[in-house]
């Protein structure tokens, strides 16, 4: 190492002693620096260390305190609420609420003053009640007379009845927490028959048949052109060509299942008929077994079973009045001011007739209307309708359940109890009544006084199907049709006949000279009034007896009777000798000669 290196090293020591050496006084004598003056030291934080057992921090002595305050409200309530009487309004709406007098006082029954009942045993307090002038709900639009009014002016401190939570409400009173969603629906009288039809029509929907039916009246003519054309470009001239008649009675038979004589000749029309016949099979297969599956396995079903089936068919419908169907139709913002315009056409009815069973058998029953009501009145309603009708009928047991109802609710609102917009007691009742819902305690009292299978569901079932003459009537209608139509078809023969005798007897007073009766055969035509050819017994009764049918130029020795192969036949002498004709006497052989013959 140099010098002058050594010396360098030796400085950068020194300076670094005397700055230790001046840092540990200004440490121990605690003086003032430039730095200490102008910034803040952070001092850092203690390391966290985990809360002990029973430590509390500052925000958790925050919440007991709220909490403390809390309790200490709610006692002070409840101290204020136990002794009181409360004005208790409610709805005559069984049997969710209702009153009746006990010992000459009015007192609340049904599910809701249950409800009630737990909540005067929790606070110690009394009711008493206070009713409206009318029985109904009320809105903004109709408050005389209604709890709303009553809450609204204080008149009352809660209603205790299961009511539909309205959105204008809210501007006029309080309501509890939801108590359930109510759900209004549909009893109406049971139809004799399902929706879905019944008797012969009851497999297929009204499309299907009108395209059977034109399929029907189409295929013939079809058939009929395709021989035309088909006669027209081959120039064929061993192709019979079939009237439009025959290929008409061809389609019908087929449908029918039976055989034709009709035997085209050309591949097109014989792929044509096949492929009626094709169709008619699997078409006839699938009723067969569609009817078979309606008769035995077909659910009921009803014509109205929502509103929009109420708009669409204008069916009239009855409902109690003030109640939360009222309001929904009359207020624009719900789905159900649809319904409006049939108020308009005075086909909704809102009773003020709270008898649920005289409704039942009066505007239902006699009426034909269809009764909208809560779910828990309607199942209420059926059961004791059941039970009243199974007491006078208990064999019959059809007799039983005269009503059906709709399975798709008509309304569904969430439904509570309401309290004036001043009042304090709905934070004692809420929680409470909250506690209710979640436990389960208010659908039990819903359910509490009906059995557990559904009465009077909407599809009866049963072990066996008897056929009933509604699910004949089809089958007598096409009966009745078809002997009319031959009475008509025969009218008409009746009267071209006596059209056609008139004119042959004109004819014959102007040309006396015009044989009445003239037979022709083999290559000749029958003409215009010509009888057709006489049946062989006549011919061999002639012979017999010696007579002539041909004419003097046949005489009875130009004729004999021989045995051919085991088969009788009638040898007749042509004119000029040289031959000789058989005639089968043998009567189907006789009935075939007789078809050549006249045709």
């Amino acid at each position: 190492m140099s010098a002058s290196e050594a010396f360098t090293v030796n400085s950068a020591k020194i300076s670094l002693y005397c700055c230790s050496l001046l840092l540990f006084v200004l440490l121990c004598f605690n003086l003032p620096t430039a730095v200490d003056a102008d910034v803040a030291v952070v001092e850092p934080e203690p390391p966290s260390r985990p809360r002990q057992t029973g430590e509390v921090g500052l925000y958790q002595s925050e919440e007991k305190n709220s909490q403390d305050v809390k309790d200490a409200f709610m006692e002070q309530l409840a101290n204020e609420l136990k002794g009181r009487v409360l004005k208790v309004t409610t709805l005559e709406d069984w049997p969710l609420s209702y009153t009746e007098r006990q010992n000459g006082t009015l007192v609340g029954r049904g599910v809701a003053f249950e409800l009630l009942e737990f909540l005067m045993e929790k606070f110690k307090f009394n009711y008493t009640l206070v009713m409206p002038e009318h029985n109904i709900v009320g809105s903004s639009n109709d408050m005389d007379g209604s709890i709303i009014e009553l809450l609204a002016n204080e008149k009352a401190d809660i209603a205790v009845a299961f009511l539909p939570i309205l959105a204008d409400a809210r501007r006029h009173i309080l309501y509890s927490a939801g108590l359930d969603e109510g759900e209004w629906m549909m009893i109406m009288v049971r139809p004799m028959e399902s929706a879905s039809g019944s008797g012969l029509l009851a497999p297929f929907n009204r499309d299907v048949w009108i395209l059977i039916l034109v399929s029907l009246l189409a295929v013939g003519p079809i058939i009929y052109g395709m021989l035309i054309v088909r006669y027209k470009m081959t120039k064929d001239k061993e192709q019979v060509l079939y009237p439009l008649p025959h290929c008409i009675w061809f389609v019908y038979g087929a449908l029918m299942k039976q055989g034709s004589t009709l035997s085209p000749t050309g591949d097109s029309t014989r792929i044509l008929f096949a492929s009626w016949w094709i169709f008619i099979t699997i078409l006839t297969s699938f009723y067969t077994a569609n009817l078979t599956a309606f008769l035995t396995l077909s659910k009921f079903t009803l014509p109205i079973n929502n509103a929009e089936d109420v708009r669409r068919k204008e069916k009239q419908f009855v409902t109690i009045r003030g109640n939360a169907i009222e309001y929904a139709i009359k207020n624009s913002d719900e789905a159900l001011n649809s319904l409006s315009v049939l108020v308009d056409k005075h086909l909704v009815e809102f009773t003020t007739n709270l008898n649920d069973s005289d409704i039942l058998m009066t505007t239902v029953t006699k009426k034909n209307y269809v009764y909208v009501r809560d779910r828990p009145a309607i199942e209420h309603l059926v059961y004791k309708d059941y039970l009243v009708r199974r007491k006078v009928n208990p064999i019959n047991e059809r007799s039983h359940c005269p009503f059906a109802t709709a399975t798709t609710p008509f309304l569904k609102r969430v439904r509570a109890f309401a309290y004036p917009n001043t009042t304090r007691w709905n934070t004692l009742f809420d929680p409470q009544l909250l506690n209710m819902v979640e436990g389960g305690l208010v659908k039990f009292k819903l359910l509490e006084n009906l059995p557990k299978a559904e009465i009077c569901p909407q599809n009866l079932g049963g072990t066996e199907r008897q056929l009933k003459n509604r699910d004949l009537v089809m089958t007598y209608l096409v009966m009745l049709t078809g002997f009319a139509t031959a009475i008509a078809v025969f009218l008409s023969e009746m009267f071209f006949r006596v059209l056609n005798e008139r004119k042959l007897n004109k004819e014959q007073l102007t040309n006396p000279q015009l044989p009445s009766e003239r037979i022709t055969y083999l290559n000749k035509a029958i003409g215009y009034g010509d009888s057709p050819p006489p049946p062989y017994t006549e011919i061999f009764s002639r012979h017999t007896s010696g007579g002539s049918l041909f004419g003097s130029n046949i005489d009875s020795d130009s004729t004999s009777r021989k045995m051919i192969n085991g088969r009788d036949y009638m040898v007749v002498k042509e004119k000029n000798g040289i031959g000789s004709q058989l005639i089968p006497i043998r009567a189907p052989s006789a009935a075939i000669f007789q078809y050549t013959y006249t045709n």
